[in-house]
């Protein structure tokens, strides 16, 4: 029996249409959507599945769709016949961090989605106090990286954000800042991307949004994990209320090592990933970090119902 990790996804993966074809072919899925109207007091899988794009794509209506298609689409594939037999390992990119706790026993449903959601609407507040983005470099190291935002920076705020597998590493910081990397990034031998997002997420800026989000999170139950759950910030595993309290904070303003986060599970005897939720971004990811390491991807009804996209446990 080879161990299993599941892996889900953050900011980026989602689209209109998402989700809208598992509800409709699973009673759980439909009953995972409902139960986060209720939460929410609007209908967020209206959102989810005809759109408009504009207001899936604002971060505070974006985190609470991503997390919740995530589980709905969860919740499908174990309705379908998904063995967690050989599940040992959970994690998650940034908002799929806070799926991987809760499918982990670590935090309920409902706790998590407004938690969630305040994370949402904190982040988005932070974005439009201070004009700032984030920026794909493509072949970069991470030295270079570094090299690059040092020499960007100027008197402003440029950082790396993101690790997310080798020759792609996000930065993050000020507007100007990102403006200067764009034109400085062929001097450092690779190509700049600006993304489309809403402020620098990841980075100093968001320090009134972690400030914000610790309240919540002190209020908020959590408990020791059923299962490995590994964090962003150190690519080590929760242990109790108080690491995650802790990590989760951290998240908001620190890197998200992700690219660290699957050598580690797979250092530690996994030898199959699932990548559960909307899009297929970690299942490229996945390619770049360990070619050798098969990563299925179940994001559609087609996929949980393909007998190739549910693992077995042997």
């Amino acid at each position: 029996m080879r161990p299993m990790a599941v892996i889900f996804p953050g900011q980026g993966s989602q689209s209109v249409g998402m989700g809208r074809d598992v509800a409709e072919s699973s009673v759980a899925a439909r009953a995972v959507f409902n139960r986060a109207n209720d939460v929410l007091g609007f209908d967020l899988a209206r959102v989810c599945f005809v759109g408009p794009a504009a207001e899936l794509e604002r971060t505070d209506v974006q985190q609470p769709a991503i997390f919740v298609t995530s589980i709905a689409i969860w919740e499908a594939w174990l309705e379908a016949g998904a063995s967690l037999e050989s599940v040992t390992h959970y994690g998650g990119l940034s908002l799929g961090e806070y799926t991987a706790l809760h499918v982990a026993g670590a935090v309920s449903f409902e706790d998590a989605l407004r938690l969630v959601r305040r994370r949402g609407d904190l982040m988005q507040q932070a974005a439009v106090a201070s004009p700032s983005g984030m920026v794909s470099l493509v072949g970069a190291d991470e030295a270079a990286a570094r090299a690059l935002c040092e020499r960007a920076r100027g008197g402003d705020v440029l950082a790396p954000a993101n690790f997310n597998c080798p020759g792609q590493i996000v930065i993050a910081g000020s507007r100007s800042a990102c403006e200067r990397a764009v034109a400085l990034a062929v001097e450092f031998q690779c190509r700049a991307v600006p993304l489309a997002v809403a402020g620098a997420f990841h980075s100093p800026l968001m320090q009134s949004a972690a400030d914000g989000l610790e309240p919540v999170l002190e209020q908020t139950r959590f408990t020791t994990p059923r299962m490995k759950v590994i964090a962003n910030v150190d690519a080590d595993y929760h242990r109790d209320p108080g690491s995650i309290r802790n990590s989760l904070r951290r998240q908001v303003t620190q890197p998200v090592l992700w690219q660290r986060c699957v050598e580690r599970i797979i250092e530690d005897g996994v030898g199959q990933f699932v990548e559960i939720g909307p899009g297929r971004i970690l299942t490229g990811l996945m390619r770049k970090i360990n070619r050798n390491v098969p990563c299925a991807n179940v994001s559609t009804a087609e996929s949980i119902a393909s007998a190739s996209a549910i693992p077995s446990a042997g």
